[in-house]
């Protein structure tokens, strides 16, 4: 693979996207233009209705833009794909199947034709055991704490091996202590893996903390990119030491910045 696909494992080409209701056109995503390297880490964050996650379901194949160019891997995003893996802040586990077997769900369908049942039994115990839960396979959806149904969630995606893994804010919906350990989770499974990863997000120090570029929505409707900050942290990352680290603090000062002051939410303007 030459340098230049390497630097454009995704592209995202002046794409635009406008939902039709009842009360006319609602134009959500204008000229977004974004390229993602392969085993980068990339969080989008901007304010409510900023079409972040609008943004994660196009490159998902969840959604079909109204114009413009979604390629991975120099294909185009037609449609969903097991290439690209999908974890969402609701877990959407199937409550009447353990651990196991909803991994084991997902393993089956991607490698069932081509692969011996031990080796499927393989992959879904490997997966478990990368955000470990092995000691809760038997366990169903309602045995289990929020948090491990995230890591279940996040099990299954990087079971099917996807070339891209996308998160649309899998921590949003947990306690600060569990959020904590998660993403500390999640830190050492993208170490281990080399996954390239796309995460919507609300949370800064979320942001500052995994990520190698952080992606600045403006408001809606028709947001766009507004910046992209470069997170120059040498990784491995560890939140204490982190706390402080003076580039740490810089990085997270410029996201405050751009999302209270040059992009203030449209409800403290009009209580200003």
């Amino acid at each position: 693979m030459t340098d230049n696909a390497f630097n454009k494992f995704i592209e995202i080409q002046h794409v635009e996207m406008a939902f039709h209701t009842k009360k006319g056109t609602f134009h959500a995503l204008r000229d977004i233009n974004l390229t993602v390297k392969k085993g980068e880490v990339i969080t989008l964050i901007g304010h409510s209705g900023c079409g972040k996650s609008t943004l994660l379901n196009l490159i998902a194949g969840l959604l079909t833009a109204t114009d413009g160019t979604l390629l991975c891997a120099k294909r185009e995003i037609a449609g969903p794909s097991p290439e690209r893996g999908v974890v969402f802040q609701n877990h959407s586990l199937l409550p009447w199947l353990t651990c196991y077997q909803n991994v084991h769900l997902a393993v089956e369908r991607v490698f069932g034709a081509t692969e011996s049942k031990a080796r499927l039994t393989e992959r879904t115990r490997a997966a478990l055991g990368l955000v470990g839960l092995m000691h809760a396979e038997h366990k169903r959806p309602h045995e289990i704490s929020g948090g491990m149904k995230q890591r279940v969630g996040i099990a299954r995606a990087l079971s099917m091996e996807p070339k891209v893994l996308l998160m649309d804010e899998p921590f949003g919906a947990l306690d600060a202590l569990t959020r904590a350990h998660l993403q500390d989770e999640l830190l050492k499974i993208i170490s281990k893996t080399g996954s390239t990863v796309v995460m919507v997000t609300h949370d800064v120090d979320e942001a500052v903390l995994l990520s190698d570029r952080i992606v600045m929505m403006t408001n809606g409707p028709a947001a766009t990119i507004g910046e992209i900050l470069q997170v120059r942290l040498e990784r491995p990352r560890e939140r204490v030491a982190l706390a402080q680290d003076a580039l740490y603090g810089e990085y997270r000062t410029s996201v405050l910045e751009f999302l209270y002051h040059r992009q203030a939410h449209p409800a403290l303007q009009e209580a200003a």
